[in-house]
This record gives structure tokens, C-alpha cells and sequence, in this order.
């Protein structure tokens, strides 16, 4: 599955391509140098999932690990209640839900349908605020949305002028390691 692309990574690229080869450059070093408050926060909110210890019921499957063949992707879920057939993706704090964040929720899915689970329902909750954004189920032409990005990730050259968005950039964890833009410091 080496090939296989991570559905955190097509986030990353949706916010900025640069930013990910930022990340695999500070990637062997500590986080605590480059990670922001959000992210501590976030990573924390994670921790039940990530260890299994969100909930006891065995309706519940927490923290699966899911991949596309078709696809070619791969990534991990938050939680799936099987009794009610709810993929729910959790975020600490979730204002807007942002086209990455589709894409990665729509990945699950189709990650989950090749492996025979059977999804009714999609939400997204922010635990930081107690809500919850129910989200339509992927049609056949979100699907090729989906692969046609997919495809331009595959295909894209950090050769390739990259455009800069200085609103993104105030809120790129590695703003001040960018030599692509005139901002030297983060929001956070």
C-alpha cells in the first residue's frame, strides 16, 4: 500500500501543496517546534479514538483503518455506528467545513463501501461546541470530483508556481519556515 495516498494528506494539499512538503521536511523533528496550539488541542481531543477508548459498545467501531483500490487511498475513521450505519468524523472546533474536509469524509466513505460496510448517514461533530453538520451522501459525480482531485495530486510538480493565499498562509503552522511567502508569523 505504499502508493496508496492518505486521505490527510489530500487535505493538506487542498490547503497547500507546499505545506506538505513542509511537513515531510520537520517531520523527524518535535512536533512542540512547529505544532500550534490547535493542532495540541486537536491531537488531545483525538486521543479516545486513536486508542480505542472512546466507547464500549460493540456497535461502535472506533479509529478503523480504511483504503481504497479503486481510489488508490487510504486513512482512518473516527467512529462508524453500525447499528445506525453513521460515519461520523469528529473536530475539536468546526465553524465551516472546508473542501478538504469533504474530500476526507467522502474518502471514508468510499474507503468504507469497497470494504462492504453499509453508510446511511455522514456527520461531522465538533466536540469543542457540541454540533453536529449532517452531510449528504456522495453521489457518482462527487465521486469523479473526488478522483479528478485525486489525479491532479498525483500529478502536480513542486516545480509549479504555487499560488499563494496570505489568509491561508496566517494560518499555516509553517508560515515562518516558508520561503514562498512574505508572512513571518501565524495567527496562532
Amino acid at each position: 500500500m505504499e502508493n496508496y495516498i492518505s486521505l490527510s494528506t489530500l487535505n493538506d494539499f487542498i490547503f497547500c501543496p507546499y505545506s506538505i512538503y513542509l511537513h515531510n521536511v520537520y517531520m523527524g523533528g518535535s512536533e512542540d517546534s512547529y505544532h500550534s496550539n490547535i493542532q495540541v488541542t486537536g491531537k488531545a481531543a483525538h486521543r479516545t479514538i486513536d486508542s480505542n477508548q472512546y466507547s464500549t459498545s460493540k456497535s461502535n467501531i472506533t479509529g478503523l483503518n480504511v483504503f481504497s483500490d479503486t481510489l488508490g487511498i487510504i486513512g482512518k475513521i473516527d467512529i462508524y455506528k453500525k447499528s445506525e450505519k453513521l460515519l461520523l468524523e469528529r473536530k475539536y472546533k468546526l465553524i465551516e467545513i472546508y473542501r478538504g474536509q469533504i474530500y476526507q469524509i467522502w474518502g471514508q466513505y468510499f474507503c468504507m463501501k469497497e470494504m462492504g460496510y453499509e453508510i446511511e448517514k455522514l456527520i461531522f461533530y465538533s466536540t469543542s461546541t457540541n454540533k453536529t453538520f449532517n452531510m449528504n451522501i456522495p453521489t457518482q459525480e462527487n465521486y469523479d470530483e473526488l478522483k479528478n482531485f485525486i489525479n491532479q495530486f498525483k500529478q502536480f510538480n513542486l516545480d509549479e508556481q504555487i499560488n499563494i493565499n496570505i489568509n491561508k498562509c496566517k494560518h499555516c503552522i509553517y508560515c515562518n519556515l516558508c520561503d514562498k511567502t512574505e508572512v513571518e508569523e501565524n495567527v496562532y
